[in-house]
């Protein structure tokens, strides 16, 4: 019966699987005495299990002979179609807002961007329990799609350091037509990193309650923080949580699962399992979550003269605090904002740190994690190959060593990462021209655009001079930002892989 299941195409699944989660805001809301929602919930999941098993019957004699190509079509609807789903029992339990709106809260949730058009007090608890836990399931399906999927056909930053893709200097895709059963690896893979994934969150769970935050809140934020999708039934941890600086700290250690893969899993591309130490995602994370903050910290001393601010050890470690928390929540692409954040201001002197908030956003977490941006791995490629050239200019014919693998991300790893950004700053461009056609100015249209791209959604909030509000955009902005959110989450690499001719002739 499960081989039978496992057979079935993957959005399929994918959709049996969105419909029977619709249990649980529906229990939780029974619970809650919130009758209405859960009804809703609980004829959505049956009404949607009903339509999963008869879509899973029509198609189950028309299996694609070509797994590599089902799976990454089956990616991209899983962010386009299955949201309309997803969007139904939110759309009919909150009764006052437009389909729209729904659809595009759930693509918000589904790519873990966590971009929201309504204030916290709008929605009930069962709501606020189903944003997160879309954005749960969506972190997880990246997560596994990424080593599953991905990874086999040097996408989703694996092309940096594959040597496959390096020959003749140009990264050729070689293993889109000839990848082993991709089904078994989902099943596989899924099987193995569930219990790790589920595990992680229970563990954040329980210490967040703990530390004083509502059952709702700590779950909340326990599968944001796993997904990085920033989703709060509170507004953030900013917002007065009953766990405080406490559930902050307890947070922040979970983040790091986010700088680095090997944090979690073996590497897939490599022999062997290298320490966190020699990892270079991890280093730059760690580098930049360090220097970051004691600049901000420094600067006080350094430039912020007319700073009028206490200068005793509480005020200091609040700044301090503030600053390595957000700069960490925003390099891993979460979006959580520390309840110290406006003190770390204040002692830096920023009037609006927005470009340092979307530049952590821009360069996104580790490969194979629930993080967005353009990959710390792309970023170490392009720091490596740089370091080459000054290496070159003072010695012309010097031999650059460490390995066939160090040669390879230096050369051919530069190479495809410096294709990468090219590709994100022209969808940064056009994204932005799109949003100023729908009357937008300059400075909105890109926090807007760095938000959806990176998937940071809470960015919008805290990058401008004045808070930026998703609910203001008009239908045409949110439909842009919907499909912005799939290309961020995707990644342009992926979709110009489907236009590839070789995955269509078999």
């Amino acid at each position: 019966m499960l081989a039978r299941i496992l057979n079935l195409p993957f959005l399929v699944i994918l959709m049996g699987i969105g419909a029977g989660a619709m249990y649980v805001p529906a229990i939780y809301a029974l619970v809650d005495d919130d009758l209405h929602v859960a009804r809703v919930f609980l004829y959505g999941g049956t009404l949607f299990l009903i339509l999963t098993v008869m879509t899973g019957l029509a198609s189950s004699a028309g299996t694609s002979t070509n797994l590599a190509r089902s799976h990454l079509l089956a990616l991209l609807g899983a962010f386009t179609i299955l949201p309309i789903m997803l969007a139904v029992p939110f759309y009919e339990g909150l009764r006052n807002t437009s389909f729209l709106n729904a659809y595009f809260e759930m693509v918000s949730s589904l790519t873990t961007t966590g971009a929201t058009l309504f204030e916290p007090e709008r929605l009930t608890g069962a709501l606020h329990l189903w944003r997160a836990l879309v954005g749960w399931m969506g972190g997880f399906l990246i997560w596994v799609t990424a080593i599953a999927v991905l990874a086999p056909l040097n996408l989703g930053g694996f092309e940096v350091t594959s040597v496959e893709s390096g020959h003749n200097g140009n990264a050729q895709f070689a293993q889109i037509t000839n990848v082993a059963n991709a089904s078994q690896r989902l099943a596989r893979y899924a099987a193995l990193l569930f219990p790790v994934y589920a595990g992680l969150t229970l563990v954040l769970w329980i210490l967040l309650l703990l530390a004083g935050d509502t059952s709702l809140v700590a779950i909340s934020h326990a599968m944001s923080t796993l997904a990085t999708s920033g989703i709060s039934p509170i507004g953030g941890l900013q917002s007065g949580g009953g766990s405080g600086v406490l559930g902050e700290a307890v947070v922040f250690g979970f983040l790091f699962y986010a700088i680095s893969r090997l944090m979690f899993s073996r590497d897939q591309q490599q022999i062997g399992l290298r320490t966190l130490r020699d990892d270079p995602e991890f280093r730059i994370g760690a580098f930049l979550v360090i220097v970051l903050p004691l600049f901000l910290f420094a600067r006080h001393w350094l430039g912020a003269y007319d700073i009028d601010l206490e200068n005793d050890l509480g005020a200091a470690f609040s700044a301090l605090w503030g600053a390595t928390f957000t700069v960490l929540s925003f390099l891993t692409t979460t979006g959580f904002v520390s309840s110290d954040w406006a003190d770390a201001r204040g002692w830096s002197g920023l009037q609006s740190p927005g470009l340092i908030l979307m530049g952590l956003s821009i360069i996104g977490g580790g490969v194979a994690t629930t993080a967005g941006g353009v990959k710390l791995m792309r970023v170490y490629a392009l720091y490596k190959h740089g370091n080459r050239e000054m290496e070159r200019l003072l010695h012309p014919s010097s031999v650059g060593g460490a390995g066939t693998q160090a040669r390879h991300i230096r050369r051919f790893g530069a190479q495809i990462s410096w294709i990468f950004f090219m590709l994100f700053s022209m969808s940064v461009a056009l994204v932005m021209l799109g949003l100023s056609l729908t009357g937008l100015s300059f400075e909105s249209a890109m926090v807007f655009t760095i938000s959806a791209l990176s998937t940071t959604g809470p960015l919008a909030g805290v990058a401008a001079q004045e808070t930026l509000n998703y609910a203001d955009l008009g239908s045409v902005g949110k439909m842009i930002l919907a499909a912005t959110m799939v290309l961020g989450r995707l990644e342009t690499l992926a979709i110009i892989a489907l236009l590839n001719p070789a995955l269509w002739r078999s």
